[in-house]
């Protein structure tokens, strides 16, 4: 296992349930902690709650290209390439496809395939060059097995996970590692906003899904986990 002490980390989406407690695990191993998040008020709330600086916390809207490439250029000033960078931001919006509105659709996959692509795009080049690093991924259970409802959340992480594997190959002579991990129902405020029946007291808690994060943050350096499923016993579909 690696130690997470002074490793350079960032947790795009830090003011969710699970990024505020990746956030709180990997502050706990003593891990030099960048946050970013949409929210200034809920940022600074996790940040004063962790002990993070003000020059390490970044409001950004991730479908904003110039904000994220910003964003990497002061973390890139103070640290250099990161060791590890956790994309937990994302969208949900679950409609039948007769009141999927267009607008809607366009919004999922610019926060969570747009989004994630900014994110590489500002973030990958100095791990490419000092050859080494991890990428963390959330695509979820549905980047794996689609459910009715879910065109526009599936097309986006089914399209991350494509967009993944595609940069894996680019990656192959350096030491950069990318995990997906494909979390199955989790009790989020990510559910407050979506019309469903669903008993979330059998969903898997934020907590426990920020410690398979953190987990994965120490995975030994000579292998790396491709990906990790983690879902509730009456989910189990993959």
């Amino acid at each position: 296992m690696e130690i997470l002490a002074n490793k350079k980390v960032l947790v795009v989406g830090a003011t969710g349930g699970i990024g505020a407690e990746t956030v709180r695990l990997l502050k706990n191993s003593q891990a030099n902690v960048f946050i970013s998040g949409r929210s200034q008020t809920k940022l600074a709330e996790v940040a004063t709650a962790n002990g993070i600086p003000d020059a390490q916390v970044f409001a950004i809207d991730i479908t904003q290209p110039e904000q994220v490439e910003a964003a990497a250029q002061q973390v890139h000033a103070q640290a250099g390439a990161l060791d590890i960078l956790i994309n937990v931001a994302g969208i949900g919006i679950i409609h039948p496809l007769e009141t999927l509105g267009y607008e809607d659709f366009s919004r999922v996959i610019d926060v969570n395939l747009k989004g994630a692509f900014h994110i590489f795009k500002a973030f990958l080049p100095p791990m490419k060059e000092a050859k080494k690093g991890l990428i963390i991924n959330l695509p979820g259970v549905l980047g794996k097995t689609p459910m009715a409802g879910a065109a526009a959340y599936a097309a986006s992480k089914y399209g991350l996970e494509g967009m993944t594997k595609s940069i894996r190959e680019e990656l192959k002579r350096t030491d950069v590692r990318i995990t997906n991990l494909y979390l199955g129902g989790t009790d989020t405020p990510f559910w407050d906003e979506i019309n469903l029946r669903v008993n979330r007291e059998k969903f898997v808690n934020a907590r426990e899904a920020a410690r398979a994060i953190w987990f994965l943050c120490q995975q030994p350096s000579s292998g790396v986990v491709s990906e990790m499923v983690l879902q509730p016993f009456n989910h189990q579909a993959i």
